[in-house]
């Protein structure tokens, strides 16, 4: 394949989008304009839905297509973790099956990885998948599972064989979540939220066609979903062009206020350092030299951080794979979190954990407090991002790990 520019992406896709876009168009409608164009994932082969050109070419496309006013694929963990993953790993009937409906945006989806044992050690899950004939037997617990409530499609890692070493004995799958079988439950969150739930399977029942990848393929499909992963949590928002209008665009705003719901309270998470200065100021401590440091350092930090991430967007957009960028961007948002916290409670001082006040940014300082912590678990602990930088990137003994080669029937688990 010659080499193609960004300018020559742009131009064929507002090429395109001009003779094809109409506004009065239902959402899925335009949808299905847009997959039989090949610019909804223009980086796919051209047999499944795309152009077979560079990865950097879906955002361009997409880009171009929001800022001409009009609509692209949909946000959430079908188009950013399921569709990619089955695209890399999964078989061409399961391909046919569920890409295009995810594309098109009929399926929603959650991510069923973690569970009450295993979440830092994904690979010691214990939920079962068991055989039989056609299908497989699913048994478990799964939990932070976000959207689960209102997925349609879940992507699920099981155990398949209990003898094999850990990693060796996970299998992949893709399950229907509105079966019988499956329960899912919010998780009330202590800022007030409740984003997340536990699933619990009991005999749910997925058929052999949905496994992705071979059996005890697992962890290798797991991992491919993580990488995803990375890219999808820096894409969680989406901009209309100004002074649209159409039925697609109101079916596509409604859709993103729905999904936005979840992430609703991320900006706190990540510590609204935006609101640092004017608090202060309100305050009448924008001259304390403690609360002045505090903030220097952390707006000193943010800046610093933001160098590494675009790094690791450039990376992304020229296809390469993940490096050390994702993980040192990932402990440089948990340690701006923390600096904010810190700096945001000696500016509100005990007021701060008043929730109920007539003062809404007030109230957002609260949920500041008490949402930070989650920002160094979510998306890979603190702890597992020092070790994959001391272990891949600088090299140094890799931490003992007792249960190594024994069958994962006979390693220790809470």
């Amino acid at each position: 394949m010659s080499e193609i520019s960004t300018d020559q992406v742009e131009t064929d896709v507002l090429e395109w989008f001009t003779e094809a876009w109409d506004p009065d168009l239902s959402l899925l409608e335009w949808r299905e304009r847009l997959v039989d164009s090949g610019w909804a994932v223009p980086s796919w082969s051209t047999e499944w839905f795309g152009r077979g050109l560079p990865a950097w070419t879906d955002r361009v496309a997409h880009t171009a297509i929001r800022q001409a006013g009009g609509v692209a694929v949909p946000l959430g963990g079908g188009m950013g973790l399921a569709a990619p993953t089955m695209y890399d790993h999964g078989s061409d009937e399961l391909k046919r099956k569920y890409l295009r409906r995810t594309i098109t945006g009929e399926l929603t989806w959650c991510q069923l990885f973690s569970e009450p044992g295993a979440g830092s050690d994904l690979a010691g899950l214990s939920t079962t998948a068991t055989r039989d004939g056609d299908e497989w037997v699913v048994n478990g617990q799964k939990v932070w599972n976000t959207s689960a409530h209102h997925a349609d499609m879940g992507i699920l890692v099981a155990r398949t064989d209990w003898d094999a070493v850990k990693h060796a004995g996970l299998s992949y799958f893709v399950i229907d979540m509105h079966q019988e079988g499956v329960e899912t439950r919010s998780i009330a969150q202590m800022n007030f939220h409740d984003s997340f739930n536990e699933v619990f399977l009991s005999d749910a029942r997925i058929p052999h066609e949905n496994l992705v990848a071979d059996v005890g393929e697992g962890w290798k499909v797991a991992r491919g979903t993580l990488a995803h992963e990375r890219s999808f949590a820096s894409n969680r928002s989406v901009h209309f062009a100004k002074d649209t209008a159409g039925r697609v665009i109101d079916e596509a705003k409604a859709e993103a206020a729905e999904y936005n719901k979840t992430y609703e309270w991320y900006p706190q998470r990540q510590g609204r350092i935006d609101l640092l200065i004017d608090r202060a100021r309100e305050a009448g401590k924008i001259h304390d030299p403690v609360i002045r440091q505090a903030i220097t350092r952390v707006v000193s930090f943010q800046r610093a951080s933001e160098w590494t991430a675009g790094r690791a967007k450039a990376a992304r957009d020229l296809g390469r794979p993940p490096g050390s960028e994702g993980s040192i961007g990932k402990l440089a948002l948990s340690e701006v979190a923390r600096q904010c916290n810190h700096a945001h409670t000696l500016i509100a001082g005990a007021t701060g954990m008043l929730k109920e006040t007539d003062d809404p940014v007030h109230a957002t300082v609260a949920e500041v407090l008490v949402s930070t912590p989650a920002q160094s678990i979510a998306g890979g602990t603190d702890e597992i991002q020092h070790n994959i930088l001391g272990e891949n990137i600088l090299g140094l003994p890799r931490e003992p790990a007792p249960d190594k080669g024994k069958p994962f029937r006979e390693v220790g688990r809470s």
